[in-house]
């Protein structure tokens, strides 16, 4: 501690982290007389991430600038790494936070064990206990958290995974999640005053929409074709529906996507949106397809239901609640679950109405209240 502070260097890469770490960053900025907040990002992601760090008005004090063209993870984790050792020694933090299942978390995770400054991890003990689903997100979060000083657990089923593989107890903290934090701060604004949706200008939105949103490595090839085939077969099978897709600009997925679905119509393919705009979209639709972690959090908030195209999901809480649909990647299987939504009012009103199991708004003050009791009244 200095001059009675907590000094927390909260370090993220990507755009998902950011959403998720802001609302981090505000209060433990807004507890002043507690602490002193530094922010380093790497920089995984660039474009997207300073869009987020715009939205919610935080301005790093580090920035590793490590993304470069057809990065690699080795080229991302031994970059993170190397910088986060000077950024360590540089502003000697009483505790880093990482968040979640990035190659930035864990790289920032592991040099801070390298240096010696304890870290918490924010979104802690996510699981599907398969290494390779999702790839390499299982084996970065339970490589951070083997790491980790502290566990700031989402649900009470992270707590237990925790448990389960030798984590302390007493490090343990089940705090809800942040996404929700920032999903409220934001939404009453996107309504009041709705943002700009740049490359959906020509949507009808009177019809039924559905925003997609897919890029996982495990899904790249067949896979992906497979999604394509599914939302082809929506959009021709219910004259009344739109298809949303934001494309990850990864070539992986823009390829193949843009050659498949460009020409399809009522399927309306942009750029990534930034939060406020994408925020916007999944509040309009009706419902979400998706590959995403945060999304399966962010739209159940929203009273959305959530056909999840993954084979596994680490984000099991939802799926117990019926508020998530996991359907893998089989298109027959995609279809199915989207024609029972579409046609059965009441399948879909059960699954909009389903409880969402991922918090209140108020993850951010749990966090910092741990990190006070921990390191500042212990002081």
């Amino acid at each position: 501690m200095r001059n009675g502070k907590v000094r927390v260097l909260s370090v993220f890469g990507t755009r998902p982290e950011a959403i998720k770490m802001c609302p981090v960053v505000h209060e433990l900025q807004r507890r002043s007389d507690e602490f002193e907040s530094l922010v380093c990002i790497t920089s995984q992601h660039q474009q997207m991430l300073r869009q987020v760090l715009d939205v919610f008005d935080v301005r790093p004090d580090f920035d590793l600038d490590v993304m470069k063209h057809n990065q690699t993870l080795f080229d991302i984790t031994a970059s993170v790494l190397i910088g986060m050792k000077g950024v360590y020694e540089t502003c000697l933090p009483d505790i880093a936070l990482v968040h979640g299942d990035t190659t930035t978390a864990m790289s920032a995770s592991l040099a801070g064990f390298y240096c010696g400054v304890p870290v918490g991890h924010v979104e802690a003990g996510l699981r599907t206990n398969d290494k390779r689903q999702p790839f390499p997100e299982e084996v970065n979060r339970r490589l951070a958290d083997a790491v980790c000083d502290l566990h700031f657990a989402p649900t009470d089923t992270n707590r237990r995974a925790l448990l389960a593989e030798g984590i302390s107890e007493g490090g343990i903290i089940v705090t809800g999640n942040t996404v929700v934090d920032a999903l409220l701060s934001v939404v009453d604004r996107t309504r009041e005053t709705p943002p700009e949706l740049p490359g959906l200008e020509d949507v009808d939105w009177s019809l039924r929409t559905i925003l997609v949103t897919c890029h996982r490595r495990e899904s790249f090839g067949r896979q992906l074709e497979q999604i394509c085939e599914a939302l082809t077969t929506i959009v021709t099978e219910f004259p009344d529906v739109n298809i949303v897709y934001p494309i990850h600009k990864n070539p992986n997925v823009l390829g193949p996507m843009t050659a498949m679905l460009g020409s399809k119509s009522r399927v309306h393919l942009c750029e990534p949106l930034s939060y406020l705009p994408f925020v916007s979209v999944m509040d309009r639709c009706t419902m979400v397809l998706t590959d995403s972690g945060g999304v399966q959090e962010e739209a159940p908030s929203l009273d959305k239901p959530v056909v999840v195209m993954r084979n596994k999901t680490e984000r099991g809480e939802a799926v117990e609640t019926g508020a998530v649909i996991l359907a893998g990647t089989d298109t027959d299987r995609i279809v199915g679950e989207v024609r029972r939504l579409l046609v059965d009012s009441a399948a879909y009103q059960r699954m909009a109405s389903a409880a969402n199991p991922y918090g209140d708004g108020k993850a951010s003050r749990r966090i910092a209240d741990a990190l006070w009791r921990v390191y500042g009244q212990a002081s």
